[in-house]
């Protein structure tokens, strides 16, 4: 008998490749479901919150955060930096001598951070004149051939983490402050991740790459008053009280030098906390964590709307990690004070 001189085909009969096609259609309708549903949430939950609370957040949230502010006085002069859910504007324009841009998917927000900008300008060029007429001051001195001495210069647009318009390895630096616990999946906070690392430039030849910095509340919170801690359920909802008589902490101005202190409500940090989404208010203004069902519900007592953020709570080592899974290098990382951080890089 001769043998058979037909040799097997090395590709999939057209049966299987047909099936190999639909597993793969099935799994991106699967994904494309679950990420639908997560927007759907986060809409609600998330993005929905902070325009209906963005000038009462704001509000509280003036004083920068000490470790941010270091981070970001640390960058050499000229260098281009991404606030990537800036909020209210408050770290734009605290280094002059920086370039940075904010975004923040919410437009109230945005719009917020846009006065603050336009009032920083006018602050540093009233101080600018006042130190040339002392003589501090070099009337040509400053960016462009500007007398305001160091320039702000910052611009601010809206824009979802997920979908940033930024071009990609440009960037010296990004920093993410309080912003990926928001997501509601841990494909989306890594994704979100990969997208920070995208916009900072690689390292080169004798010259390092540049870095993120992420900070995310953290689980492990056996020290504060809210109660969570190690083994506790990582997902929550947390009220925010919309006081409609509540009178507003005065911003008070900030000399040169001065380090940061906890804000009136305690929704800032005092200088001896180095962290990155502060403590929420006392009870009168943002409670404890609960199941909720609604964006907002009445609160026994009061009158006031309460709104309900979604909050994931980051256990030890889940964000380097998720760094990790986004194709990032940890540079340094640590907790402060209910919350955890990272420094990273491109791989």
């Amino acid at each position: 008998m001769m043998a058979s001189t037909h040799t097997p085909s090395a590709l999939p009969s057209d049966s299987v490749a047909d099936d190999v096609a639909k597993l793969a259609a099935a799994a991106a309708a699967s994904q494309a479901a679950e990420s639908a549903e997560a927007e759907a949430y986060e809409r609600t939950h998330v993005h929905g919150v902070y325009e209906a609370i963005a000038p009462h957040f704001s509000a509280t949230r003036y004083k920068p955060w000490p470790a941010v502010a270091s981070f970001l006085q640390s960058r050499p002069p000229g260098a281009v930096g991404l606030d990537v859910g800036c909020g209210n504007g408050k770290y734009l324009g605290l280094n002059p001598s920086l370039y940075m841009v904010g975004s923040d998917r919410s437009a109230s927000l945005v719009a917020l951070a846009n006065s603050r900008g336009r009032q920083l300008q006018e602050q540093h060029a009233q101080e600018a004149k006042k130190r040339i007429a002392q003589g501090e001051l070099d009337a040509t001195a400053g960016t462009g051939g500007e007398s305001s001495g160091a320039a702000v210069a910052t611009e601010v647009l809206v824009a979802d983490g997920l979908s940033l318009p930024f071009r990609e390895r440009a960037a010296d630096f990004v920093i993410c402050i309080a912003v990926i616990h928001h997501m509601s999946t841990r494909t989306r906070r890594q994704e979100a991740i990969r997208h920070l690392l995208r916009c900072v430039r690689t390292g080169q030849a004798g010259q390092p790459g540049g870095q993120i910095l992420v900070y995310v509340w953290a689980l492990e919170q056996g020290n504060s008053r809210r109660g969570w801690d190690e083994g506790g359920e990582q997902d929550l909802l947390v009220p925010w009280v919309l006081k409609s008589q509540q009178k507003q902490p005065k911003q008070p101005k900030q000399r040169k030098g001065q380090k940061g202190t906890r804000d009136q409500d305690s929704g800032g940090v005092a200088a001896s906390n180095n962290s990155g989404e502060a403590p929420p208010p006392p009870p009168s203004s943002e409670a404890t964590a609960g199941p909720a069902t609604a964006t907002t519900e009445p609160d026994p007592g009061h009158t006031d709307p309460v709104f309900k953020r979604y909050y994931h709570l980051y256990r030890k080592g889940e964000l380097e990690e998720d760094v990790l899974a986004a194709g990032g290098a940890v540079i340094t990382s640590g907790y402060e004070r209910d919350n955890w951080w990272v420094v990273a890089a491109n791989e």
